[in-house]
Parts: structure tokens; C-alpha cells; sequence
């Protein structure tokens, strides 16, 4: 895993190179996130289709199936305190097998079937708030409307950020839990509630008295149910934001799987030994509580049971969306689902899972939803049983806060109960399921070809397809503009460099002035060519007409558009910054390419690279091409963050994230060559002053401000104090943008300020 150092407060710390999230859960949350996410939705709609598959025997397939599990959980508390990284299986199968198809398939499986469970438990949801408006159930579009409105209320919830989740879970479990409480108590003591005659009303637990076919129903059975089990995996998918995970992530899930066994089993028993006619019903335990506890009862239940199923929708589909940030921020998916916003969330795929799952919810059938859940969870747990006993043996040194005990007895055991149960699944939904993994695959094979392609493309390009101009002002003062162009264009080999000069129209009318003009053009060719042949980069010379400097560039630019660079240097004189500031002005106006200015203070060598991010628009170009120039003479970038003094510890850390994020986004990840660098201070400019004075930087790059430049200030207030303040030479960048897109980021940035 690549790294890169970290310096707060002038301390350099060593960091992992990649998008991480903010650990805020406790473990009172986790637990909740465990147990309250599977005791939702599974159990309130999956008694009675459980009772219609073995009937009183459902007892039995509960409970072996939570004593089964255990040895899964197991599993998952080493691997996920030995890498307690959002992912969870996915994580565990790259670690032990690489970055291959394996792991996009796991990572992929387990994305795609909490996104199944999410659909199930609104779907669950649905049903409950059947109960009180019975008519619902009559109509299957107004039960996908129901579902579709709870994924809306926790994609909103996601985005906000996941403390808000946290609190949420823990407010609807504990309501969950004693809920349950009063429906086991009162339905073994209360009158018409449980009694063996009605559990067992010809006193056996199986229909048939052959032990084969008995197991064949136990085990379709577990294979039905098995995901009301997956608290534990839902956990571990979120373990990067635990807080003190080498403790709370064992703690919580053999806490959250104990409390889901007791309660699954026990309420399944008192369900069926209420009623002998739930077979088959979503509201098996609604239709029970009202035997015992009437209306009062029956209303308490429908509650819970909308309480159980928003639990389960939130719990899953935080699962969902860590996993498809892990897949895109591993390069897997496409790199906008791995983007955070401010509280450290990931918007963009929570957004996409958030769609997903409505679209999922129009399926509408229960069972089927369920086998393809279990079917893809069972999946996903069976490779990561295995990837455990290849890392043990792949790294018998690794720190382990948690040990596994009896292994390897335990994942073999763990295997072969996913593949048994398996066996027994739903054959839809193992087809159903198969088909997934083709497409998966057959994504994974054309995203590499599609790579390939675009990585020969780029080499059999023709050099000198894109170019960076250097217009022609003061040629004695040019050097150092032309020095620096050509390290740009080296650094991008798809560059080259043109010296162009702009003269007034009239001029190119009369002979003589237009070989005056020539000679001028050889002139400099000759002068600054030795720089291009130093970098290997191909350079000319052009002349062209206007009425003034800003209408020759304009109109060149218009008739052939390929100028990735416009790199000018600022005037010494008052005079000549008046007039080139017009120009300059009149150019960023136009949005037709991207702008440098270079204040020349001399440039010797580009080792070291300052870069301020404040992480506009503006600032993302300085961040690019700092690294293509740090890359080509293998120098070092420092990427500066300067926040306010009196910040708190959290919001700071935040800012650190938001570093991290804002350089990710633009460059893919952090190079080894490059540091983040964190740093307080009063006043933005005099900071990055002070800090390119203390470690002697060769150059400053830096974005323009974001907004209309003023009068005297076309960068903005804190890089002209840069600019001034600063003995080290400073490239101010700023990005083409059309009037109206840029018109149009100014008023949100305002009303951004605003609020």
C-alpha cells in the first residue's frame, strides 16, 4: 500500500495514501448496527414463509443457523481487527489473493446483496405499515411506493453523516428490543398465547420420518433465512469507522449475534405456537401478538415492526455504500462513488445505492428477495473463511489483536456451512445470482481491455498534439518563462512548445516590416532553443495579428483550439502591468484555456514544490501540474492546508480529510513523492509565506482566487501577499471556465458563504 507523511503542526506523520473515513461509532452504535439491522425486517416477514418451508421444524432451522453462524463471526472478528478497513470481505480476499477478480467479484457480491436486503427490509417496511392501512397490501405498486419513500428518508439520513446514523440506531434498537421483550413475555404467560399443543399438534416437529429429507427442509430452510443473520458482516463492512476497533469490533459482533439467536429463536417459537395458519404470511407476528395481546398488542408490534425494518434498511445500506466506496476507491468502480463530502461520507454512492435499491424494491416478492440476499451474503462469507486460512499462512507474523480459536478447525467448519446451505438455496436465486457474477466478470475483463486500449492509445499519439504557448513580451525578461515552459511540456509528452508573437495588423501589411518580423521570430528561436533541446521538446515560433495582445491570442486560440497552457510572466514596471493586466483580464474572459502567470524570481532547479490548496477549481490545476512537473525531475511537493487557529482537534481533523480528499480527486491517489502538510494560522497568505521561507522551496504554485478579479488584485487578495511577500518564484494558475459556468459557481459560492 503506497504512503506518504502527514505533518500537523510541524510534525510529520506517517499516512496511508488513500480516501479514508473518520472513525466516530462507539460501540453501544455497533452493536445496534449489528443486532437492530438483522433483527428488523428479516424477522417480521420471513416467520411465516419459514413456518410454510418445515412448519413447527422453522424453530430448529433458526437456531442451528445462529449456532452455525457463530463460527462465521468468529472469522470475522480476527480479520476484522486485523484489517479494520471499511470493505469487509472484499478487503480480507484482496489481502490474500491481490487485486484480481476474485476480489471485485467478493467486493462486488456483498455491494450487491446488501443492496437486496435494503429493497427487503423496505419491502418489510411496507408490510408493517399494512397493518394500520390495510388497503395497501391490495395494491403492489402502493407497497413500492411505501419502500421506495423509507430508502429516500436513509439516503438523506447517510449523507448527513454517519454519527447521525449511529444515534438513529440506537434510538430505534433499544425501542426494537423492548418491543420484542413484552411480545415473548406476554406471549408465554398470557392466555391464547404459546402452548406445545398448538406448536406441535401431532406431536411431532417434522411432517416427513425420513432423517434425509428432514435435513433437505432444515437446511432450505437456513438457506431462506440466512440473512437475518449478517449483522456481524455489517459490521465488519464498517469497521474503518469504529472507534478503538481492535476492541469494540469483537466485542460487538459475538454481543450482537448472541442477542439476534436468542431473540430470533424465541420469537419464532412463540409465533408458531400461537398460530398453526401464519404459514406463509408477511405478518406472521402482527397476526400472533393480536391472539394474546389484542389491539394494543397487535399496534405495539406493527410499530416494531416498522422500527425493525427502518433499522434494517439503515444498517444495510451503510454496508452497501462502504462497499462500493472500497470497490471504486481501489479503482474497481468508477472513482466518483469513492468521492467524501465535507463529513467525511460517500455521497456519490450512497446516492447510486440509494436508486438501486428502489429500483430493486419494484421485485416486490419476498422469498425470492431474500434467497438472492442469503445467497449472495453465503457467497461472500465462504470466500472470506477461506482467504483467512491463506493469510495465516501468507503472514504468520501479522499482529492480530483477536485469534481465532480451533483454527483451522473453525473456518473449514465456517466453508463448508456456506456451502452446504448453498446447495440448498433457492435454484431462481442461484440463477439469478450466477447471472450477476457473469456480468460482473465480463465488466471486469472489458474494463481492463477498454484500459489497455486507452493506455496504447496514448502512446501512439503523435507528440505535439497539444501545446503550451509562451507569448512573446520583453525577450530579456522571457527566460526563465521559456525555462519553466519547457519543463511543463517535458513533463506531458503529448506537448510542445510555441513562441507566440502578436503584432498590430498594419505591421504585417509593408515588406520590409514583415521580414523584420522574421528575423525577430529566429531571434528567438535561437535564443531560448536550447532549453527545448535540454527537455526534448519540440519548439517553433508563430506570428500572428491583432488589434491588441489579447485578440491575436483569442483569435488563435478559436482557429486551432489545442493550447492546454497559456504561460505568461509578470511585468516589472507599473505601465506594462496595466496593459498586460487588460489583456489578461480579456483572455480569462474568453474561457478558452487555462492561464499561468510565472512572478520571476529565478529558477535554478525544481526540487522542491510548494503547493497551497485552498481546493477550488483553480487550486485542482495547481495540484496537477506541480505533480507532472515534481514527477519529470523527480522532486518533492509539499500540498499545504492553512486553517484557522481556535479550530477544534475534530474540525481539524476534518480539514486534514478534506487535504487528502481535494488531492485524491484530482491526481487519482498521492504520489510517494508528494507530503500533505497541515498548518494554523491567522491570516491564509502570511502562513505560506513564513512556510516557503522556513523549508526553501524552488517554487510556489498556486490557484487564483475563485470569483471576478478586482482592479490591481486579477488573482485575488491572498496571492498578491504571496506574490510580494514571498522571495521564491510564484506560477499563479487559473482554469478556463465559460462566463456563464463560471457565473454560475460564483453565486453558489456565495450562497455557500451565506448559509
Amino acid at each position: 500500500m503506497p504512503e506518504s507523511d502527514l505533518c500537523i503542526e510541524g510534525t510529520w506523520v506517517h499516512m496511508a495514501q488513500k480516501r479514508t473515513l473518520k472513525r466516530q461509532l462507539n460501540l453501544l452504535q455497533v452493536v445496534m448496527l449489528g443486532t437492530a439491522g438483522t433483527l428488523g425486517s428479516g424477522v417480521f416477514i420471513l416467520t411465516g414463509h419459514a413456518a410454510s418451508v418445515a412448519g413447527p421444524a422453522a424453530i430448529w432451522a433458526v437456531l442451528i443457523a445462529g449456532i452455525l453462524s457463530f463460527s462465521i463471526a468468529l472469522n470475522y472478528c480476527e480479520l476484522a481487527t486485523t484489517y479494520p478497513e471499511t470493505g469487509g470481505a472484499m478487503t480480507y480476499v484482496r489481502e490474500a489473493w491481490g487485486k484480481g477478480l476474485l476480489a471485485f467479484l467478493v467486493g462486488s457480491m456483498d455491494c450487491i446483496s446488501s443492496t437486496f436486503y435494503t429493497a427487503l427490509s423496505a419491502v418489510g417496511f411496507a408490510y408493517s405499515v399494512s397493518v394500520f392501512v390495510p388497503a395497501l397490501r391490495e395494491s403492489a405498486l402502493a407497497i413500492g411506493a411505501v419502500a421506495i419513500g423509507a430508502i429516500l428518508v436513509f439516503v438523506i439520513l447517510n449523507i448527513l453523516g454517519v454519527t447521525k446514523v449511529g444515534n438513529i440506531q440506537v434510538v430505534m434498537g433499544g425501542s426494537l428490543l423492548v418491543a420484542f421483550a413484552i411480545y415473548l413475555v406476554a406471549g408465554f404467560t398470557m392466555p391464547n398465547g404459546f402452548s406445545t399443543a398448538t406448536l406441535l399438534p401431532t406431536g411431532r416437529w417434522f411432517a416427513s420420518t425420513d432423517p434425509m429429507t428432514n435435513i433437505g427442509v432444515i437446511l432450505k430452510t437456513i438457506a431462506l433465512i440466512y440473512a437475518m443473520y449478517v449483522g456481524f458482516e455489517v459490521i465488519a463492512d464498517d469497521a474503518e469507522e469504529v472507534k478503538n476497533p481492535t476492541k469494540t469490533i469483537p466485542m460487538a459482533i459475538m454481543i450482537s449475534l448472541f442477542l439476534i439467536v436468542v431473540v430470533y429463536t424465541l420469537v419464532v417459537t412463540v409465533a408458531m405456537g400461537t398460530s398453526s395458519t401464519i404459514a406463509g404470511s408477511e405478518t406472521a407476528i402482527s397476526d400472533t401478538v393480536q391472539m394474546f395481546l389484542g389491539t394494543p398488542g397487535a399496534t405495539m408490534i406493527g410499530i416494531a415492526g416498522m422500527v425493525g425494518a427502518l433499522t434494517s434498511i439503515n444498517s444495510s445500506m451503510l454496508s452497501a455504500t462502504r462497499e462500493s466506496f472500497t470497490l471504486s476507491r481501489d479503482g474497481n468502480w468508477p472513482a466518483f462513488l469513492s468521492r467524501l463530502n465535507r463529513v467525511r461520507v460517500p455521497y456519490n454512492a450512497i446516492l447510486v445505492i440509494g436508486a438501486a435499491s428502489m429500483f430493486v424494491t419494484l421485485i416486490g416478492a419476498v422469498d425470492f428477495l431474500s434467497y438472492i440476499t442469503s445467497g449472495g451474503y453465503l457467497f461472500v462469507l465462504l470466500l472470506s473463511n477461506l482467504s483467512m486460512i491463506t493469510l495465516r499462512k501468507k503472514y504468520p507474523f501479522i499482529h492480530r489483536p483477536f485469534k481465532v480459536p480451533a483454527f483451522p478447525l473453525t473456518p473449514i467448519i465456517a466453508s463448508l456451512v456456506c456451502v452446504i446451505v448453498l446447495r440448498y438455496s433457492e435454484v431462481r436465486a442461484l440463477i439469478f445470482m450466477a447471472g450477476i457474477l457473469a456480468i460482473f466478470t465480463a465488466y471486469y475483463f472489458i474494463k481492463l481491455g477498454v484500459e489497455s486500449w486507452q493506455a496504447e492509445h496514448k502512446r501512439s499519439m503523435d507528440p505535439g498534439r497539444y501545446r503550451l504557448v509562451v507569448p512573446i513580451q520583453d525577450a530579456s525578461g522571457l527566460e526563465n518563462v521559456v525555462r519553466l515552459g519547457t519543463r511543463i511540456a517535458n513533463a506531458d509528452n503529448e506537448m510542445n512548445l510555441c513562441l507566440l508573437q502578436v503584432v498590430d495588423r498594419e505591421a504585417t501589411k509593408d515588406e520590409q516590416a514583415r521580414e523584420k518580423l522574421l528575423r525577430s521570430r529566429q531571434y528567438m528561436l535561437e535564443k531560448f532553443i536550447k532549453y527545448a533541446v535540454e527537455r526534448n521538446v519540440p519548439m517553433y515560433s508563430k506570428t500572428v495579428s491583432g488589434s491588441s495582445t489579447a485578440d491575436g491570442i483569442i483569435d488563435e486560440m478559436r482557429g486551432d483550439n489545442n493550447v492546454r497552457l497559456l504561460l505568461f510572466k509578470w511585468p516589472v514596471d507599473e505601465e506594462g502591468q496595466r496593459e498586460f493586466g487588460e489583456n489578461l483580464d480579456a483572455i480569462i474572459r474568453s474561457g478558452l484555456t487555462n492561464v499561468g502567470v510565472l512572478f520571476d524570481r529565478g529558477i535554478d532547479r525544481i526540487e522542491n514544490i510548494l503547493v497551497p490548496v485552498g481546493g477550488g477549481l483553480h487550486s485542482k490545476l495547481a495540484i496537477s501540474l506541480a505533480e507532472k512537473l515534481a514527477q519529470a525531475d523527480h522532486g518533492t511537493i509539499d500540498f499545504m492546508r492553512v486553517v484557522d487557529v481556535d479550530l477544534d482537534d475534530e474540525l481539524y481533523e476534518d480539514q486534514m480529510a478534506f487535504l487528502q480528499e481535494v488531492v485524491m480527486t484530482e491526481l487519482g491517489n498521492i504520489p510517494g513523492n508528494a507530503n500533505l502538510h497541515i498548518i494554523r494560522g491567522e491570516d491564509p497568505a502570511s502562513a505560506i509565506v513564513a512556510e516557503a521561507q522556513d523549508r526553501d522551496y524552488d517554487l510556489i504554485i498556486i490557484g487564483s482566487f475563485e470569483g471576478q478579479a478586482k482592479p490591481g488584485l486579477p488573482f485575488g487578495e491572498v496571492v498578491d501577499k504571496v506574490v510580494r511577500g514571498s522571495n521564491t518564484s510564484v506560477l499563479v494558475l487559473r482554469q478556463h471556465e465559460r462566463p456563464a459556468a463560471s457565473w454560475l459557481r460564483q453565486q453558489l459560492h456565495a450562497t455557500n458563504k451565506k448559509s
